[in-house]
């Protein structure tokens, strides 16, 4: 019981901060307020000493209902366009893999022994470049670190410059509900989740849902939504979660490599930009949902600002899920093919 006591003690706060700071962000018209408002709100309470920690299990429901909403954007219209472009949706996602040698780069020239340097740099999910990390004797705490700046940097960076850029467009008209087929989805969707995540896969329980309700969405052509409030609250749940990422000690640490993070992110952003725009002019493809779709990370987050922009969240969903698998199944052959003593001369 103390125990419970004690862990109660330390996140009943986190969605109450996290939804005032939602709700600030509403009424100021931040693009994404819900995540982004909540995510600021954590992290300034964490940074000022008062150490909140994550609501158990909200990342996972956060991510459970926004990938629901996600999957059912996939109707067999959707998939047939999505089909018939496949092979500039693997051109984008190879592009996007090999913008990780910009941060390889940047890390070897100051110092970073390779492992660090190679699974810092890789836009694919924290948690699995971590394990890898740890595999391959990298210093893990500095790839923890990169990963989760560089997830805050987009967050925070590239749903205001998109929104911010593009004219302003009026809402869309919202899907119907159907409650029958919630019924059946959702918990649906959690099951698949969790075999997934038995199973060690990626990202289960964004994928899982996803997966799950986009082949109803597609097989039955449902043409459905989910409930007003749901998506919102999701967003609020993985903002409060992804706020408990950071404190002042994460910012004190390493400022020098965090820097170069930084730096790392900001160059790849601005090539995953160029480098969009250029393949939509070749392939006559839509140019900011190839810009959107080739940002480094994260799935959630840039597939919610398709959906606020109204652009392809298919194609962004797309580009995104094969870049993290490309990631996934690459890396470690890739690092050791790197590591491979070279044939002397």
């Amino acid at each position: 019981m103390p125990k419970l006591l004690n862990s109660w003690q330390d996140w009943w706060a986190t969605p109450l901060v996290g939804l005032a700071g939602g709700y600030l962000a509403s009424l100021i018209g931040w693009p994404l307020p819900w995540i982004i408002g909540s995510l600021l709100a954590v992290i300034i309470a964490r940074c000022s000493g008062w150490l909140i920690s994550e609501l158990p299990g909200g990342r996972k429901t956060g991510q459970w209902l926004v990938s629901s909403a996600i999957g059912l954007h996939f109707t067999s219209e959707v998939l047939s366009q999505l089909l018939s472009h496949f092979v500039v949706v693997l051109i984008g996602a190879f592009i996007t893999l090999l913008l990780g040698l910009i941060g390889i780069l940047l890390l070897r020239r100051s110092g970073e022994d390779q492992a660090t340097a190679f699974f810092a740099s890789m836009p694919g999910g924290a948690t699995e470049m971590v394990n890898l990390a740890q595999r391959h004797n990298a210093d893990a705490a500095k790839v923890a670190a990169a990963h989760s700046l560089r997830l805050l940097l987009v967050v925070l960076l590239i749903p205001a410059i998109f929104t911010w850029s593009l004219p302003p467009l009026a809402p869309p008209v919202p899907a119907p509900t159907s409650w029958p087929w919630l019924a059946v989805l959702l918990p649906g969707g959690a099951l698949l989740a969790w075999l997934w995540g038995k199973l060690k896969q990626p990202n289960p329980w964004m994928l899982g849902p996803m997966t799950a309700c986009a082949v109803a969405s597609v097989s039955f052509d449902l043409h459905l939504g989910l409930p007003n409030g749901a998506g919102q609250v999701g967003q609020w749940l993985i903002g409060c979660a992804l706020g408990c990422h950071f404190d002042r000690n994460f910012f004190r640490s390493a400022p020098g490599f965090l820097a170069r993070i930084l730096l790392f992110c900001l160059l790849a952003m601005l090539a995953a930009a160029g480098l969009g725009q250029g393949l939509g002019w070749l392939a006559g493809e839509n140019q900011n949902s190839l810009m959107l779709g080739m940002m480094p990370g994260g799935i959630t987050e840039l597939c919610l600002t398709a959906e606020a922009l109204q652009l392809s969240v298919a194609l962004v969903t797309a580009l995104q899920v094969l870049r993290l698998f490309l990631v996934m199944f690459l890396a470690e052959p890739l690092f050791r093919l790197w590591q491979r003593p070279r044939p002397a001369r």
